[in-house]
Parts: structure tokens; sequence; C-alpha cells
């Protein structure tokens, strides 16, 4: 009887136990459904943030950078990139890979502008310069990090289409406008950081210009039809350029105005 009355007494105990882990993952799931009807991409997004990751590891040798920091890779996991692709491209948004957005430009893979975005070591105080908006999803990557970024794009629908997206997106922290990348952004400089998002045979002047000493600028290198470098800019207190090539890369050209 004793032994009994011990029993009656555990067992309700036990199974209250039970009812409430039940109950605690029931609301996980509902959580975690929620989280999903809210974000289609949360998965897709969650193993690309694993794929930067392994190819950052892979690289380390030759970009100086086997891992992200964590501010740029909680910029890459925050920033829709769905948003900044057609819809006709929305089960692509979060390949590790690039894609078109139309007038014969396109938006970075993933693991570039994460590895660019990390080569410019942005502070929160920081002033950046974009050249070439494209889609703006380099530009709104760079927001998370930066006080200020200031970007141009020389397709004006291109440009156009970027603006207004990152206003709808909630980026004030964004001036973007429609010109000529090469001639820079004179009136807002001098930059802390400059990232060039477009191959360009040589550095344009009036960029290394607009560099403030200690100063950093990311940028591809080489002709359109052969290997292009990543190059790694750092403006020295004397006004000289320590200049260090990175990974080859592939990027549409650094067109200039009429």
């Amino acid at each position: 009887m004793a032994d009994g009355q011990s029993r009656l007494e555990i067992m309700p105990s036990e199974t209250k136990r039970h009812s409430v882990l039940r109950t605690l993952g029931l609301v996980a799931a509902l959580a975690s459904g929620c989280a999903q009807a809210q974000d289609p991409y949360v998965r897709e997004r969650q193993t690309l943030l694993k794929e930067i990751e392994a190819m950052a590891r892979e690289t380390g040798a030759e970009t100086g950078r086997a891992v992200f920091s964590t501010r740029v890779m909680a910029a890459m996991a925050k920033v829709p990139r769905h948003r900044f692709v057609s819809a006709s491209y929305g089960p692509l948004s979060y390949a590790n890979r690039p894609l078109p957005i139309g007038h014969g430009q396109t938006i970075s893979q993933p693991y570039i502008v994460a590895l660019m975005t990390e080569l410019l070591d942005v502070e929160p105080g920081d002033s950046v310069l974009e050249i070439g908006t494209g889609s703006g999803y380099q530009a709104a990557v760079l927001a998370e990090l930066a006080h200020k970024v200031y970007s141009i794009e020389i397709v004006e629908p291109v440009g156009k289409n970027a603006a207004t997206l990152l206003q709808q997106l909630g980026y004030r922290n964004i001036e973007t406008r429609i010109g000529d990348g090469y001639e820079g952004w004179a009136e807002h400089a001098p930059f802390d950081a400059i990232i060039v998002t477009a191959a360009a045979a040589h550095v344009p002047p009036a960029l290394i210009a607009q560099m403030k000493p200690g100063g950093r600028m990311v940028i591809p290198l080489g002709p359109e039809d052969e290997v292009q470098f990543l190059h790694v800019m750092v403006k020295q207190p004397d006004g000289s350029i320590l200049n260090q090539r990175s990974l080859p890369v592939r990027f549409v050209p650094l067109t200039r105005g009429d």
C-alpha cells in the first residue's frame, strides 16, 4: 500500500512534467513555423551562410581571411537577398552564385559580397563609397555596418530600381545617384572605405584622391575578357598606396559616361 501510494504521488508529477515538455515542444514548433511563414528563406539563408564560411576557410591562404567577422556574417544573414532579384529567380535567391538583374548587370555571388565587405574592415562610424550600385544588395550589406553609404550607378534604370528598393527596405543611411563612378563623389569625400563592384583596367585616380589616410579600397582589376584579380589597397599617411592582390574574380566591366 505504501509502495502504491508512493507511485501515485510520483506518476502525476512525471505525467505533468512530460505534458509541460510536450507543450513547450509544441510552442517551439509553432514559433518555428511562424518564423518560416514570415520568412520562407530561413533555411536557404542558413545553408548559404555555412557555404560562405566553408569558402572562407578554403580561400583563407589567398585572402588572409579564413574566418569572416561576426559583424559581416550577421549582415549577410540579415539582408534579404531575395528582394534584390526578380521573382523568376526567387528560388535561386540564396544560391551561392551571381544572378542577372537586367541591362547586362548581375548581383554578385554572396561569397564575393561577404569577402569584399570583410576586406574593407568597415567600422560603425565609417563613410563608405560604392562604385556600381547594381541591385543594391552590396550597399545594403554595407549599410548594416557603416554610418553612411554613398553609392553610384551609371546605368540609370538599374540605379533607380535599386534606390527605390533600398528606400522600401528602410535603409536611410544609403544615398544613391546616377553618374560616372570613375569620378567618385567628391562632395562627400574623403571616405574611410571605397568598394568597386565592376572590373576596371586601372584604379581611377579620383578614387585614390578621395580615400582618407588609412582608408581601404577593394577593387577588381583586369580586362573584361581576361583574368581579373581582387585588389585590396590601403592609403598610407604619406599618400602612397599599399596594394595586395587577392583572388581571381569575374566582374562586369566598369564603364564610363559620355
